[in-house]
C-alpha cells in the first residue's frame, strides 16, 4: 500500500487498485475512489491506524468481511476484494457514483409515495440479502444508501461490529446514528435483525416527510422518545404518513 500527496491529490495503489481520490472519510478511516488493473471503478475503505494495531478489532473485521463478501442482494454494494491481514486492513466494494439518500432528499425534499413504497421495498430486499449472510447492518441511515439509476444501494454492511469495544466505543458510546437506532440499540443491548428492520422505518420516514424520526442528537430527550413513546411517531407524522400503508411489514417480513 502506497500513498503520495502532491498539491493535496493524493495517488499510489491499496492492493491491486490504483487510487484516484479521496471519497471521504469517517470513524473508522478513510474511503477512496479506485480504478482495477482492468478498468473497474470500486470505493476502497482503509482502516485507520488506531483501529489496525487493536487484536480485537482486527479479528472482528475480518469475521465481517468474511460475511459480507457472501452478499449478493441486487441493492447492495458488493465486496469485490479485502485484506484484513495488511498493516492497514482494507475492503473494497463496486463504486456507486449517484448521490446518498441524505443527499437528494437534502437538495429536492420528500419523495412522492411511489417512491417511498418503491424505496422501502428495495431496501427491505436489500436487508434480507444482508440478514441471510449472518450480519447486521447497524447503522442503516440515508448517507449509508446511495441512489444509483437502477435503485438504491445500501453500504457499510459487515463493518459496524468491528468497532465495538475499541477506543471509539470505550467511553460508554454506542455504534448507530442518532435519529435511526432501534430501543435496544439505544439502551446498548444485543441487536437483532429487527433493529435494521426499525431503522428502516426510520428511513422511509426520512424519505417521506423530510425530517429524522426522532432528531438527530444523542441526548436524554431523544433517548426517552426512542426507549417510550415510538407511538407518537403516527401523530407527529400523521399528515405526511397517512397515504403510506405497507401490509405485512413488520419485523418478521425482513428478518
Amino acid at each position: 500500500m502506497t500513498f503520495f500527496g502532491v498539491d493535496g491529490v493524493i495517488t499510489g495503489t491499496i492492493g491491486p487498485f490504483r487510487i484516484v481520490r479521496l471519497l471521504g472519510e469517517g470513524g473508522m478511516g478513510r474511503v477512496f475512489l479506485g480504478t482495477s488493473p482492468g478498468g473497474r471503478q470500486v470505493a476502497v475503505k482503509v482502516v485507520r491506524p488506531e483501529l489496525a494495531s487493536d487484536p480485537g478489532f482486527r479479528r472482528r473485521f475480518r469475521g465481517e468481511v468474511e460475511a459480507a463478501m457472501a452478499v449478493s442482494g441486487a441493492f447492495t454494494t458488493p465486496v469485490v476484494d479485502a485484506d484484513p491481514e495488511g498493516p492497514l486492513p482494507w475492503l473494497a466494494t463496486v463504486y456507486v457514483p449517484g448521490p446518498s439518500l441524505q443527499a437528494e432528499i437534502d437538495a429536492r425534499g420528500p419523495m412522492a409515495e411511489p417512491e417511498v413504497r418503491t424505496l422501502g421495498a428495495r431496501l427491505a430486499e436489500a436487508l434480507v440479502a444482508i440478514h441471510r449472510a449472518g450480519l447486521i447492518h447497524r447503522d442503516l441511515k440515508p448517507s449509508n444508501i446511495l441512489l444509483a439509476d437502477d435503485g438504491p444501494r445500501v453500504i457499510d454492511f459487515g463493518i459496524s461490529r468491528a468497532i465495538e469495544g475499541t477506543a471509539l466505543t470505550a467511553t460508554g458510546g454506542v455504534i448507530g446514528s442518532a435519529g435511526y437506532m432501534s430501543p435496544e440499540q439505544v439502551a446498548g443491548n444485543e441487536l437483532t435483525a429487527a433493529s435494521d428492520v426499525f431503522a428502516l422505518g426510520a428511513v422511509v420516514t426520512f424519505a417521506a416527510t423530510g425530517r429524522p424520526a426522532f432528531g438527530t442528537r444523542k441526548d436524554d430527550p431523544y433517548k426517552w422518545e426512542v426507549l417510550r413513546a415510538p407511538g407518537r411517531l403516527i401523530a407527529k407524522y400523521e399528515r405526511e404518513l397517512h397515504a403510506f400503508d405497507f401490509p405485512g411489514s413488520d419485523a418478521t417480513t425482513v428478518s
